[in-house]
């Protein structure tokens, strides 16, 4: 059960500090009568105060509108209410900052969505301005719920030290762990609309902004076991991840784990670990011709493996699992099955193969992913996962299954005959096998490489 506040006085002078029984302690940032103790930043909006409530409306040719405290805050318990047209996306920056040395003063940080479109993830994490979603709220579908179109909903915001957790309407939405930050101010978004005049003058509003930032441990709202808690925190696992399993396949500072396909060490070149980020490195394109494959020293059955990659501009890489040394005979990439990284635009291997299946995430040279597949710009992180049990296999690609077979099967067989593996004797069908980071003669960068053997 959620634990709830208690009911407050609603008392809305700037900075008046808030007491009942002297257990809560809530400051309003918002008076109700002006904008005082805010700044707007980067975008030409309009914001004003109607009748007590603060309201944000869209300009034509505007970049993204920020209006942000003067203050800057650490930890805190936040709640607002926001009431957003339809047709607008929006949200409230936190721990977030504007320098001229960052991309000439852009407002960039942690952002708590408002959405209402049907993807409908309002109250998930954004990370404005750098690395786009932390906590989509894909796998909640109890909290995508809980968004009312065309009505007030209250959010409620917990920031404290690395943890950051929201909840909508009283439903918990998302629970991410991250360093990037540790202060910063608040604001509130309007969203740019380019140059599309039949949205001008579309409006975001805001009540009830308060905010509170002691003794926050007494008041903190209980957040279910069942609400997954991801960590945005390169290399590391959360306590829910090592209750349930996870290990990290990469410890972020060593070669540990790890030696060249085919090799008894890890490659004495080609391979680079820089900044928690462990990186195959240039070459000339070719498979396996610079500091050549890695893969685990421990071989896997059933498990679940998750890692983010970053690719170049015509990069080239794979992920492969269930692989088996020795059967390229020294000659190229080890051989087993591939979830293919490839930066689909820049490439020419995205056109070869049959219906896009050496695309990125796809199954290489055995099937294409689905076409509404989410793939980050290159230079940004994406992330891969791959599910496999009882050899039914999944691919996903920025929490979207991408690719789904069954090995062994007739169709898998067939598929199989008309690739490049047709003469591997039962290829891709080995009990267990090594799981491998590919060199192909491009950059592409990997962290947070985590497996959860399944038993």
């Amino acid at each position: 059960m959620i634990k709830k506040s208690l009911v407050l006085i609603p008392l809305v002078t700037l900075g008046i500090t808030v007491s009942l029984s002297g257990q809560e302690n809530w400051t309003y940032l918002f008076n109700g009568k002006n904008l005082k103790g805010w700044k707007q930043l980067n975008g030409q909006a309009k914001y004003e105060v109607k009748e007590g409530t603060l309201v944000g409306s869209t300009v034509l040719s505007s970049p993204n509108s920020f209006l942000c405290t003067t203050a800057s805050y650490t930890d805190f318990i936040l709640e607002y209410e926001a009431l957003i047209d339809p047709q607008l996306n929006s949200g409230v920056q936190i721990r977030s900052h504007s320098y001229q040395d960052y991309q000439n003063g852009r407002v960039h940080g942690y952002q708590i969505e408002i959405d209402p479109s049907d993807r409908a993830w309002s109250a998930g994490v954004y990370d404005e301005g750098r690395r786009g979603w932390l906590y989509p709220l894909i796998n909640n579908p109890a909290a995508q719920k809980a968004f009312k179109q065309n009505a007030w909903n209250k959010y409620h915001i917990e920031v404290v030290g690395h943890s950051i957790r929201t909840w909508i309407n009283g439903v918990p939405a998302a629970n991410l762990t991250d360093d990037m930050d540790s202060s910063g101010f608040i604001g509130l978004q309007v969203h740019g609309i380019g140059t599309d005049v039949k949205k001008v003058g579309i409006k975001v509003q805001w009540k009830e902004i308060r905010i509170m930032t002691k003794d926050l441990s007494k008041y903190a709202w209980n957040m279910p076991a069942a609400v997954e808690e991801i960590s945005s925190i390169p290399n590391s696992l959360t306590n829910q991840e090592k209750t349930n399993g996870w290990k990290l396949l990469w410890d972020g500072k060593t070669t540990e784990g790890w030696r060249g396909a085919d090799k008894v060490g890890f490659p004495p070149k080609g391979w680079e670990i820089k900044d928690r980020t462990l990186s195959v490195l240039d070459g000339n394109g070719g498979e396996s011709q610079n500091g050549g494959d890695i893969i685990t020293i421990k071989k896997y059955k059933d498990f679940e493996l998750t890692l983010d990659f970053m690719l170049t501009k015509g990069a080239n890489s794979g992920i492969k699992y269930y692989v088996v040394e020795g059967l390229n005979n020294g000659t190229g990439s080890a051989i087993g099955l591939e979830f293919q990284l490839l930066d689909d635009e820049n490439h020419p291997d995205a056109k070869l193969g049959v219906g896009g299946n050496r695309t990125i995430g796809s199954l290489y040279d055995l099937i294409p992913p689905v076409t509404d597949k989410v793939v980050n710009p290159v230079g940004q992180w994406n992330t891969a996962r791959i599910v496999a049990k009882n050899n039914h296999i999944e691919h996903w690609l920025n929490g979207k299954k991408v690719v789904e077979y069954d090995r062994g099967t007739q169709i898998y067989r067939a598929l199989v005959q008309k690739s490049k593996y047709a003469n591997y004797v039962n290829f891709g069908e080995a009990p267990e096998g090594h799981l491998l980071l590919q060199d192909h003669g491009n950059k592409v960068s990997f962290r947070n490489i985590k497996i959860r053997e399944i038993k």
